[in-house]
């Protein structure tokens, strides 16, 4: 059986505007909010596209209780967080979009394709 993953994360806009959430699916979570598929959405509204943080976790019931703890972190709490792990608060999604040829990514990407 196969082993599931659950994420919880942080988006930010260029303004540093947060927005905490949790996903099994980080790579799609992410690519919905930067394409604004809900256009009323925080998200949507706030231009918040960038992946700043995020934290695997293999259960659901903990990934839900760490995403609410970092909601009730204060702002300063948040950012120190991120900065943590990411102290340029780059888009960590960004590798994903062009993976090197070395890494398999791609290959990975391509046999769930056909799965």
């Amino acid at each position: 059986m196969r082993e599931r993953s659950f994420y919880v994360y942080i988006m930010s806009s260029p303004s540093r505007t947060l927005y905490t959430g949790v996903t099994n699916d980080l790579e799609r979570r992410v690519a919905e909010h930067k394409e604004g598929k809900k256009p009323g959405s925080f998200t949507a509204r706030y231009k918040v596209n960038r992946l700043s943080y995020f934290e695997q976790l293999g259960d659901i019931s903990e990934a839900i209780a760490r995403e609410k703890e970092i909601k009730l972190l204060t702002r300063k709490r948040k950012i120190k967080l991120i900065e943590s792990i990411n102290p340029e608060w780059k888009d960590l999604s960004r590798q994903w979009e062009e993976p090197p040829p070395e890494s398999g990514i791609l290959r990975a990407r391509q046999t769930r394709a056909r799965e």
